[in-house]
């Protein structure tokens, strides 16, 4: 499996806004030799056996079904919308995704560092209001669920670099 490291949001991520405030956030990444575009990655992201078993749970769950073309509609940019999600924010190199409750956020960024690719991905749990402070604060089933979370967001970041490698006929690293 590909080397997937738990990492500190990089400067600019649109994911920062989320940082805080009573929101848990997290970021990983892994590196891809050659180069990668933010297209490219989240097409390979979301079209991986890992996250196709996520798409058939939205589907039943939720009737928030999506292929292969509505993932690779959303990474160049035609639609706003993909299974449980919708765009929130774009820029060239990262694009940062609402799920329809807003209750979460899921991010991908690629950096170009000479002849690799660095691949982020990172997801916020929103905190819940907390009418004893005023604030937020995240909600239990969030807290509950964060190490299950960790463990699958280091398993789909490691599925889509492999994925990615074999696009580009590069053996993992």
């Amino acid at each position: 499996m590909a080397s997937v490291i738990a990492h500190p949001l990089p400067e600019g991520a649109l994911l920062a806004r989320y940082k805080g405030a009573g929101h848990y956030t997290d970021c990983f990444r892994t590196h891809i030799h050659g180069h990668v575009t933010l297209a490219e990655y989240v097409a390979g992201f979301y079209t991986t056996a890992v996250f196709k078993v996520e798409r058939a749970i939205l589907k039943v769950m939720f009737s928030k079904g999506s292929t292969d073309v509505d993932a690779q509609r959303l990474a160049e940019g035609a639609a706003e919308t993909f299974a449980a999600w919708e765009v929130e924010a774009r820029a060239p190199h990262q694009i940062l995704l609402a799920d329809f409750k807003g209750q979460t956020r899921s991010w991908l960024m690629v950096e170009h560092v000479h002849d690799s690719t660095v691949l982020y991905f990172g997801s916020a749990f929103v905190g819940q209001h907390d009418t004893e402070t005023g604030g937020r604060k995240a909600g239990v089933g969030h807290r509950a669920l964060v190490g299950f979370h960790k463990l699958y967001s280091v398993t789909l970041l490691a599925a889509a670099r492999s994925r990615l490698a074999r696009q580009i006929d590069l053996p993992p690293r």
